[in-house]
C-alpha cells in the first residue's frame, strides 16, 4: 500500500512539473510577444491586453502548480485559463481544440489528486489547528 501512495506521489510531481513548464511556456510567450501569439490574439479580438492577462495567469499557474500547498489552486486557474482556450477555439479560432481539452483534463486530474489542499481549504483546517498554539 505505502508503494501505491508513493507512486502517487511521484506521478503529481511529473505532472505538475510537465504542467507548470506547459503553461510557463505558453505564458512566457504570450507576454514577450511571440508573433503567432500576437496574431491568434488579434483574431480573437478583444485586444492585445487580453494576451498579456492571459500571459500573467498562465505563468502565475505554471508556478502554483509547483508548490505543493498551492498546486490546488494553481490547477484551478488554469482551469479557467484552458476553459477559455477551449471556448475561444470553438467560437472564434477554429482549429484544432485537442490541446486545449487535453490541457483542461490533466489540470483537473491534477486538482483531483490533489486532496489535501482543497479539503484543508473548505473546512480550513490549517486555521483550526493553528488557533489554539
Amino acid at each position: 500500500m505505502a508503494d501505491s501512495g508513493k507512486r502517487r506521489k511521484v506521478g503529481l510531481w511529473v505532472l505538475r512539473v510537465l504542467l507548470g513548464a506547459a503553461f510557463l511556456a505558453a505564458g512566457g510567450a504570450k507576454l514577450a510577444g511571440v508573433q503567432a501569439m500576437v496574431e491568434i490574439f488579434d483574431k480573437v479580438g478583444i485586444g492585445q491586453w487580453f494576451r498579456i492577462v492571459t500571459g500573467l495567469l498562465e505563468v502565475s499557474g505554471g508556478i502554483l502548480l509547483l508548490i505543493p500547498r498551492l498546486t490546488f489552486y494553481g490547477a484551478a486557474l488554469l482551469l479557467t485559463v484552458c476553459l477559455g482556450a477551449l471556448t475561444a477555439h470553438l467560437t472564434v479560432l477554429g482549429g484544432n481544440p485537442a490541446p486545449a481539452i487535453i490541457l483542461l483534463g490533466l489540470n483537473a486530474v491534477t486538482a483531483w489528486l490533489t486532496p489535501d489542499t482543497w479539503k484543508k481549504s473548505l473546512t480550513n483546517q490549517d486555521y483550526v489547528s493553528t488557533r489554539g498554539q
